[in-house]
């Protein structure tokens, strides 16, 4: 009986080698390809015909994993995607969910985990740690923040302690777009200072 046909997606060789030897080892998996960028899985997944695919978020130069778990989905919409990474920020962990992933697992996950979820995935099921799962429902049920790029840009700048001043030399604007950008960033995430800006979009996934 053959196993589970799963595409691997990770820029890294390393990671690649080694989760091919977990996953080729279960007795419950076939590897039917490898893949270092988005687009070259998306090529694959067309060619090879996985059950499921086991993709990295941060890929390199060209699609990221969201934008691959996207890609692929559409293309085939009965493919299972399981994002396999170690970034957990609450809004990667939502964008994955939403672009289509049917999982989201973390790189310190014990082999077994792995191969557990890849079973749960291929079976229809969902695969999140009870935390991440409460994370996510939490997310979903919170108001979403959008700021501009450049509002972003001024968030960015601030966290990393930068006064007024030293924002407009970096962005090469003037004191005053600064502050304006900080009145819109400071009332869209409902705050009043500095400090509360910074905790706060760490907790809606900003930063």
């Amino acid at each position: 009986m053959s196993g589970i046909r799963v595409l691997l997606v990770d820029d890294h060789p390393v990671v690649r080698t080694g989760l091919r030897a977990v996953l080729g080892t279960s007795g419950s998996v076939d590897v039917v390809g490898v893949a270092a960028t988005g687009e070259e899985a998306v090529t694959l997944a067309r060619l090879r015909h996985p059950q499921v695919v086991l993709c990295d978020l941060r890929l390199g130069e060209g699609m990221d994993g969201i934008r691959t778990t996207a890609a692929l989905r559409k293309a085939d919409p009965s493919l299972v995607v399981v994002i396999l990474t170690t970034f957990d920020r609450d809004a990667e962990v939502l964008a994955a969910i939403e672009a289509g992933a049917s999982g989201y697992l973390l790189k310190d996950a014990s082999p077994e985990q792995i191969v557990a979820g890849v079973r749960r995935a291929a079976a229809g099921g969902t695969v999140l740690s009870p935390a991440l799962s409460a994370r996510v429902n939490a997310a979903k049920r919170a108001p979403r923040v959008n700021l501009t790029e450049r509002e972003l840009d001024v968030l960015r700048a601030l966290d990393t302690g930068a006064s007024n001043r030293e924002i407009a030399k970096r962005l090469f604007v003037s004191e005053a777009t600064v502050k304006t950008h900080l009145v819109h960033v400071y009332d869209k995430l409902g705050v009043d200072s500095r400090t509360r800006a910074s905790a706060v979009a760490r907790e809606v996934g900003l930063l």
